[in-house]
């Protein structure tokens, strides 16, 4: 036969006090030191067809097997070099895509450029810079299906976190995270 478990001792008053206020310190903690809210984006690569819906940031964290799934679809599609892409550029996105208020998935134009192709897209145009930032990973031309892309340009432009390029003949709109400018 086993023996009855024990009864249950009531908290002392000095227990209670010490319980309290930890509750009440664990409430009053400011929201910086609670894990930032986690970040998802979508993408719809044009020119492969490839699409990629993922969380990237979680539990303070940035996702290893997500990071590495958007540098396979960001990849320079013409020679299908992988490189990575800078996670500040993601974080500019996720906060783009917030400000405009967008259910569509980014659509990619361009985003990682190896050197090859950067140097046969700048004798067949004038705009492609030699340092680009595409080369680095830091820099994508983008539009979204359900919003203008001049109004995407607006928004990116007053968020100023980094450059914005409108190209309204092609209907995109490049990014990056150089510093605040626009052309």
């Amino acid at each position: 036969m086993t023996p009855p478990p024990p009864a249950p001792r009531a908290l002392t008053r000095r227990a209670w006090l010490g319980l309290s206020a930890a509750v009440a310190l664990t409430a009053a903690l400011p929201a910086r030191t609670r894990a930032p809210p986690a970040r998802s984006l979508a993408f719809k690569h044009l020119h492969t067809g490839e699409q990629l819906s993922v969380e990237f940031f979680r539990a303070g964290r940035y996702q290893p097997s997500a990071l590495a799934a958007i540098d396979r679809l960001l990849r320079d599609f013409r020679t299908d070099e992988v490189y990575p892409i800078d996670r500040s550029l993601l974080d500019q996105l996720s906060v783009i895509h917030r400000a405009v208020g967008s259910d569509a998935p980014f659509e990619i134009i361009s985003a990682y450029r190896s050197p090859a192709t950067n140097q046969m897209l700048q004798r067949s145009s004038a705009g492609v810079a030699s340092g680009s930032l595409h080369l680095q990973g830091k820099a994508i031309d983008i539009r979204l299906a359900d919003t203008r892309t001049q109004h995407l340009r607006e928004v990116a432009q007053k968020l100023a976190l980094g450059g914005v390029g409108y190209y309204a003949s092609s209907n995109f709109v490049h990014l990056d995270i150089g510093r605040p400018r626009h052309w």
